[in-house]
């Protein structure tokens, strides 16, 4: 009997990795000592984080804009948050979100000898909970919560966008499995959350979309 595909089991490299090493290798001249020490540590403790060339990514595109005013749905222990506060500059904020004090302690822990830390409003809770507690809009909505709950955070964040604004999300191409979608086998919540959260975006008349196929894959949607 001819075993049927898993489809959760299907991973690609999205672009060549002697590409990533290569582009990499430009970016190593961003190095600073905490930047190095919280990859250490993401590697050290197998944790999820969107790496260097994402994180230029991320502070490129926030400056591009002169964003003054980030909301993170889903911060870990403040590496992308980083990456937001060094764009915003020192009258900017970046509103974080965690579920885990642990996080939000190593953040601390992490800039505050880099000065950033004071451009953090760190809140401990669920990222849509803390978003609705939150008043005003934004320059940048950032997405890097549980899979699932992309469509939902796409439709409380679109709103909330000043035009001109962007909403980014990080692991788009989720490994590859998005274009898996018709094959054979178990297709997993997560994987459909995530193609149905970036036809939403595309199909949404009021924002401009590009997916960078960078690393995971990550959505800029501008808001005219």
């Amino acid at each position: 009997m001819k075993q049927e595909k898993n489809q959760m089991d299907i991973i690609l490299p999205i672009v060549h990795p002697e590409i990533e090493s290569y582009m990499r290798t430009l970016a190593s001249l961003t190095d600073d000592s905490v930047l190095l020490e919280m990859e250490a540590f993401a590697k050290q403790q197998n944790f999820p984080i969107v790496n260097r060339l994402v994180g230029i990514f991320l502070a490129t595109q926030a400056k591009m804009i002169q964003a003054r005013r980030v909301f993170e749905f889903g911060s870990g222990y403040g590496y992308s948050a980083y990456w937001f506060a060094k764009a915003v500059g020192a009258e900017g904020q970046v509103i974080c979100s965690d579920i885990n004090p642990a996080n939000q302690a190593a953040a601390e822990h992490y800039l505050a000898s880099t000065g950033l830390w004071q451009r953090l409003n760190f809140q401990i809770g669920e990222a849509q909970d803390v978003f609705l507690s939150t008043e005003g809009m934004f320059d940048i909505c950032y997405n890097d919560v549980d899979k699932e709950a992309y469509p939902e955070i796409w439709q409380m964040a679109k709103h909330r966008i000043r035009p001109g604004g962007l909403y980014i999300a990080d692991n788009v191409l989720w490994s590859g499995r998005v274009i898996t979608q018709n094959d054979v086998g178990a297709i997993s919540r997560a994987t459909k959350a995530i193609i149905k959260h970036n036809q939403m975006i595309f199909d949404d008349a009021e924002f401009e979309t590009f997916i960078n196929p960078i690393r995971d894959g990550v959505l800029v949607a501008r808001k005219k």
